[in-house]
């Protein structure tokens, strides 16, 4: 299918060819018809992105911060490989579109085929000839609303919840600043619900286009003075409310609104504004300021947009979906119109010349965009990008087939494969097409896909590497293995113990290898220490991750993934496994009450006891400053000490004296892993990581959260 992908790099808009996303559960796949280009966004996003290096820096002040402070705990070298990954991305565009449902995934049976519907959401509604939507970001058109008007929905969304934010009461006053696409749609919102309305802007056409859709009173800002419009629009008294739709780095809009409000006045703000209040006129009105987020309630929550969990109605009445269904009521109802703001359609193909036109206008009026699609357009769930690849000239050579392209496979996976000549890249599987399609080009492979039982299914691939969400880790393995593929899957291993012992089974069976992804067993500095202690058990270790405070509704802490501590602490469980070479006999934990920033599972401490006689203890906290090293370990045995401090530098304590190592940059094992485990298969070897010790270090695991929950040790069989 044909997308729209922005280049992070150097800017540029392409029309690029990328396999159609799976239907999944919670939500419907869309053939969409109409999308919406979001002027002022999508025009910063392009802008921003075709500036150089040291101009990113300066728009994002932010992001430089966390760059310098990345390169004092992960050193130079590993900061500017994270840099370049970040820049070397393509974004998707668009939020806002409409289209026909194709097919409708498990739970989301308030749709059906054929239904047409009005799509939102940044990653979801992009501008593609086909997009997968949660059910609670689409909502459907009623049959006398066009899909061109309704791929507007989104955006009009937005100017409701700007509205809402208010709290108004009937017959209050209210002014706009700002009536380019999201103000004049806040004009109408606002008269369809009885309020008098004045609006302003610098841009003479704007008003006039305002005035034409009903608008009676509008002011050009330089031509008009607005403070006497609004007293003579409101007698004298003062606006009741302003809502702000402007865009610009100026604060002349938060200045302009807290005049021409009336004391203790109200005022939304809904555009990209500098908001720096001027604290004298807001001190004596008594303003009140409100910023809008986005369309409505649910925005940025990861259980109401992803897992389709809705607020209960009569404790949140109006949330995304149901202000997507509002402005269709009043689509519907003939209260708004949006026809008339459409200014512009470019065919998906003609998608360059719309952005030229957004860069640069040249006097040329511009409202509403749209992009249209072609209805005959075709599922294409696999692409084939080379028929022959030429980069891979040996039938020796292991053909690696990649399930999941996240910011995990992107910084670490993918660099690390590319450095080692026996194995090379043949197919990638994700559920963004655009993201699988991004990577086999860019790696020279031969296909993308976004149905990873095709990579699985293929008889070329005889390594599968899977860095998925970690609720599906369990089913892929055990697809993989019994087709005897070789597998490498990141941790965590299996969610549950029932899902731990069905692994187990498969992989005894398998003719294909298993390996996960517990890289610090390879770390170089690791390496060392399992030499340096190799004859002295019993062990003390104590392995501290300073893991940092990740916000709630982050999809880590949903405990369908496993949560932080089967999906990161396990790695220190392993590494203590893998130094003291013993059996686990039995695990303690202990956690921080929740409360305040205490997430469920972010502070615990775990004592392990090992059949040799050595005993481990985890610490693994989101109190700490995120500025400290993330990572250390102390090990403690026959005399000799060695302290590692976050993969970078260690200091060993033996009977000659103290020895300082330190590296280049942080190495955490990920090269080595791969190289050893792809030499393994290469010369018929057995996996690096026994099954036993893959067994052990997960149900270890396991096992901590059940000591959480019972809150008493566990013996471990």
């Amino acid at each position: 299918m044909k997308q729209i992908s922005l280049d992070l790099k150097n800017g540029e808009i392409e029309v690029v060819d990328v396999p159609t996303p799976s239907i999944r559960s919670g939500g419907v796949l869309v053939r969409n018809l109409f999308s919406l280009i979001s002027v002022g966004t999508e025009k910063s996003a392009v802008q921003l992105a075709q500036k150089s290096l040291i101009a990113k820096g300066r728009s994002r002040p932010d992001l430089v911060k966390q760059v310098m402070n990345k390169i004092k705990t992960d050193g130079l070298v590993a900061t500017i490989k994270t840099v370049k990954q970040k820049l070397n991305e393509h974004m998707p565009l668009g939020y806002s579109c409409a289209g026909e449902v194709v097919s409708v995934g498990e739970g989301a049976e308030e749709f059906k085929i054929g239904d047409l519907v009005a799509c939102a959401g940044g990653g979801y509604a992009a501008h593609a000839e086909f997009v997968f939507i949660p059910k609670n970001l689409c909502a459907k058109i009623p049959n006398n609303i066009s899909t061109q008007e309704a791929a507007f929905t989104t955006v009009a969304a937005i100017a409701l919840e700007g509205v809402r934010v208010l709290n108004l009461t009937a017959g209050e006053t209210v002014g706009v600043i700002g009536l380019g696409l999201i103000g004049q749609i806040t004009c109408q919102i606002l008269r369809a619900y009885g309020h008098p309305v004045i609006g302003f802007d610098l841009n003479a056409q704007q008003v006039n286009r305002a005035i034409d859709l009903g608008l009676k009173n509008g002011v050009v800002i330089g031509a008009g003075d607005p403070l006497i419009a609004s007293n003579n629009f409101t007698n004298n008294l003062g606006l009741d409310a302003v809502i702000i739709t402007a865009a610009t780095k100026s604060n002349q809009p938060i200045e302009l609104a807290g005049e021409i409000v009336h004391k203790k006045g109200k005022i939304s703000v809904v555009g990209d504004v500098l908001i720096d209040i001027p604290r004298k006129i807001y001190y004596e009105k008594e303003i009140q300021l409100t910023v809008s987020c986005s369309y409505g309630p649910g925005r940025y929550d990861n259980n109401y947009e992803d897992a389709g969990i809705d607020y209960p109605l009569p404790y949140v009445r109006w949330t995304e979906k149901r202000n997507l269904q509002e402005i269709l009521r009043l689509l519907a109802e003939g209260k708004i119109n949006i026809k008339s703001l459409v200014t512009h359609v470019f065919d998906i193909n003609k998608a360059q010349d719309a952005y030229n036109l957004v860069l640069h206008p040249g006097g040329e009026e511009i409202v509403g965009i749209l992009l249209k699609y072609l209805p005959e357009a075709k599922i294409t769930p696999t692409i084939i990008y080379q028929k022959e690849p030429q980069k891979f000239q040996s039938i020796n050579q292991i053909k690696v087939g990649l399930i999941g392209v996240g910011n995990f496979a992107k910084a670490m996976i993918l660099p690390s494969l590319s450095k080692i000549k026996k194995a090379v890249l043949w197919a990638v599987a994700d559920t963004s097409g655009q993201e699988a399609a991004t990577v086999i080009k860019k790696f020279n492979g031969k296909y993308a896909t976004t149905d990873y039982r095709r990579i699985i299914d293929d008889p070329d691939v005889n390594l599968v590497v899977v860095s998925t969400r970690h609720d599906l880790h369990a089913q892929i393995v055990i697809e993989a293995l019994k087709k005897n593929k070789n597998v490498h899957i990141e941790k965590p291993l299996a969610l549950t113990e029932q899902e731990l012992e069905k692994i187990m089974a498969v992989a005894k069976e398998s003719k294909g290898r298993l390996m996960v992804g517990f890289n610090r067993r390879f770390a170089p500095q690791i390496m060392l220490a399992k030499k340096m202690f190799t004859q002295s058990p019993p062990l003390m270790i104590y392995a501290r991750m300073n893991a940092g405070y990740i916000p709630k509704e982050h999809w880590v802490h949903d405990l369908k993934q496993g949560g932080r501590i089967i999906g990161e602490a396990c790695h220190l469980i392993d590494l203590i496994r893998f130094l003291t070479g013993s059996r686990p006999t039995d695990v303690y934990a202990t956690s921080v009450p929740l409360g305040g920033n205490v997430q469920n599972q972010d502070n615990v401490f775990i004592s392990i006891n090992f059949a040799n006689g050595s005993r481990g203890c985890v610490l693994y906290t989101s109190l700490g400053n995120k500025n400290a090293p993330k990572e250390s370990i102390e090990i403690f045995g026959d005399n000799q000490t060695m302290i590692i401090d976050n993969f970078r530098s260690a200091l060993l304590y033996t009977a000659a004296g103290v020895k300082k190592q330190k590296l280049f940059s942080q190495d955490k094992g990920h090269f080595n892993e791969f190289k050893t485990f792809i030499e393994a298969i290469y010369q018929g070897l057995p996996s690096p990581i026994p099954l036993n010790e893959l067994f052990e270090s997960s149900s270890v695991t396991l096992k901590v959260l059940e000591s959480l929950r019972e809150n008493k040790p566990i013996h471990l069989v």
